[in-house]
């Protein structure tokens, strides 16, 4: 892809850094591989987003709650669909008000909004609202994902985005740094895409982001980049702009 495609794809700010992004981030990864809340892993993740803001870069936020529950897995067990997913989007709500805390701590002015009221802890979801918060350089955080059943945070994370007027989503993965050809979990052969584009994705299955985010994001011309989160600064790099993963385009 050429340099000038990539301008196209993403409206950067005069430094060169994407102006407005919406970031994922994994709930798995909040617990450090278990039930619940590490409050140092917490830290470290609020540390790397608070370093690009004070860049300049606006940072919207979409946080999974797969530490706490995940309603297809409760699902499985025996719980009806629906009710299932309410419980997961309380979860994703939980690590928003961790974030939140952690991000205020490093002094970045944090505002969370849900889908789900709830008055005493979070703000109602509204675009323009949260717009308002980015453009005055606070970090927005998103919870309870879209407040029905049956959607994931990725396809929330790419809904938000689109009403926020973002530039790129940045969705990090846990364990995968991109996007693969196949299953690189199964498939010691599976190749990394550097880019890709959202027909090609959809086509082949590549399941490493749910299809309706790819949908959502093909239709609307609004590129995302899947790149892992684990690695020193990996985040930072990422919502400042640095090609790393996989560019999805439409």
């Amino acid at each position: 892809m050429t340099t000038d495609v990539q301008t196209q794809l993403a409206p950067t700010t005069t430094a060169g850094r994407p102006r407005r992004v919406l970031l994922k981030l994994s709930g798995e990864v909040f617990g450090g591989g278990k039930i619940g809340v590490d409050p140092e892993v917490v830290r470290g993740i609020a540390a790397q987003i608070a370093a690009a803001i004070r860049q300049g870069t606006q940072v919207a936020i979409v946080v999974g709650g797969g530490n706490f529950f995940r309603g297809a897995e409760l699902q499985q067990k025996g719980m009806e669909r629906s009710r299932a997913d309410y419980i997961g989007m309380l979860g994703t709500v939980m690590n928003c008000l961790a974030l939140q805390d952690f991000l205020e701590k490093e002094g970045i002015d944090t505002r969370v909004q849900t889908a789900i009221t709830m008055g005493q802890v979070a703000e109602p979801y509204i675009p323009r609202r949260a717009i308002r918060h980015l453009e005055k350089g606070r970090a927005v955080i998103f919870g309870a994902g879209a407040g029905m059943p049956y959607f994931s945070t990725d396809t929330v994370s790419a809904q938000r985005a689109l009403e926020c007027q973002c530039d790129m989503v940045l969705m990090s993965k846990s364990g995968v740094d991109g996007v693969y050809d196949s299953d690189p979990r199964t498939n010691p052969d599976a190749r990394k895409l550097d880019t890709v584009t959202y027909s090609d994705a959809l086509r082949k299955g590549l399941k490493v982001v749910d299809a309706a985010a790819f949908s959502l994001c093909m239709e609307n011309g609004l590129p995302m980049m899947v790149f892992g989160m684990e690695g020193e600064g990996n985040i930072t790099r990422a919502i400042l702009g640095e090609r790393m993963g996989t560019l999805v385009t439409p």
